[in-house]
């Protein structure tokens, strides 16, 4: 192996944030931080965490039963793949250990579909219900870190749960280091 070669970050360093370059191309995820939760040889999974709805859920949510949605609840948009699933993102586990898994200290996902419907009912700070996730094939990600698409940090619950979601990317930027301003905006191609 060349280490020159070798991508910024290793196939198994999950958990890790992902901080979109500002010269990323694809909308999806231009401006955004993705809590990377799987990067293995098959693929890598993760969630966007600071997309957020404008839309109340109550305008998009349809259960059946059907019950009472929380008419300030806003859902989170966790990516481009599979919208019609629902995740839930939380700061502390709740219900069913076995519906759950801790990311790390202070993150916990969960596909939940009790804990979904009482927290449409009864939102809480500390957790997100999300809608979708992000998700790259064997190699995909590595080619985009190669290309210098993302920049990498360690997880912080308190950005993930504490920032505001319009302020999170900058803030993400400026904990690694760098000023957003000061990043090549450009696709590098002459």
């Amino acid at each position: 192996m060349n280490p020159e070669n070798d991508p910024p970050v290793s196939t198994g360093s999950a958990p890790i944030l992902l901080v979109s370059m500002p010269q990323m191309a694809d909308p999806r995820f231009a401006r955004t931080v993705v809590l990377l939760c799987d990067y293995t040889e098959e693929g890598a999974f993760g969630i966007v965490v600071n997309r957020r709805m404008s839309e109340p859920a109550w305008q998009l949510v349809q259960t059946d039963p059907p019950v009472r949605v929380d008419p300030e609840l806003r859902l989170w948009v966790g990516g481009p793949v599979d919208p019609q699933r629902t995740w839930i993102l939380m700061a502390d586990a709740q219900g069913s250990g076995d519906e759950q898994r801790e990311i790390c200290p202070g993150v916990v996902l969960s596909a939940s579909q009790t804990l979904t419907l009482s927290l449409l009912q009864a939102p809480s700070s500390r957790a997100r219900l999300v809608v979708g996730c992000a998700g790259w094939g064997p190699g995909q990600l590595d080619q985009e870190l190669a290309e210098s698409a993302w920049l990498t940090a360690d997880v912080d619950p308190a950005l993930i749960f504490g920032v505001a979601p319009d302020q999170m990317w900058e803030t993400a930027i400026r904990r690694i280091g760098a000023d957003p301003a000061a990043l090549q905006t450009s696709s590098g191609v002459q």
